[in-house]
């Protein structure tokens, strides 16, 4: 398997993400589901979107552990925060956790989410060598 990541010289180069990412070869594709900033229990972490962020980043590594996978194999995150909270935050607190790993993202804004104590929600799709 290969992961080439993409970024045509007619587009803006960020160092945080890739314009696409091309997986070649054998592999499998995991899918990773929303993952919000909390513990064990359940619970939602106190403290807003930094440490909400940073737990939801620490999940998401959990479930790509599981699966024999890390950060460098996933080729796409979708971000989804609260409605006024400041992605800078957002982003200067999962760089904590999952490093300088460029991928592909996207980031959506929502009213809410069905518990109203979260505020960031993260998924991912992952290509791991079969």
């Amino acid at each position: 398997m290969e992961i080439t990541h993409l970024n045509p010289p007619s587009l803006h180069r960020s160092p945080a993400f890739s314009q696409g990412v091309l997986v070649t070869g054998a592999h499998n594709t995991l899918y990773v589901g929303g993952q919000n900033g909390v513990d064990a229990d359940g619970a939602a972490v106190e403290g807003g979107l930094g440490p909400q962020t940073r737990r939801a980043m620490q999940n998401l590594l959990a479930v790509l552990a599981e699966a024999g996978a890390d950060q460098t194999n996933v080729v796409s995150l979708t971000i989804t925060l609260v409605a006024g909270a400041d992605a800078t935050e957002g982003y200067a607190a999962s760089a904590e956790v999952w490093g300088r790993h460029a991928t592909t993202v996207q980031v959506i804004q929502v009213a809410g989410f069905a518990n109203p104590a979260f505020v960031v929600e993260v998924s991912a799709i992952a290509a791991i060598p079969a």
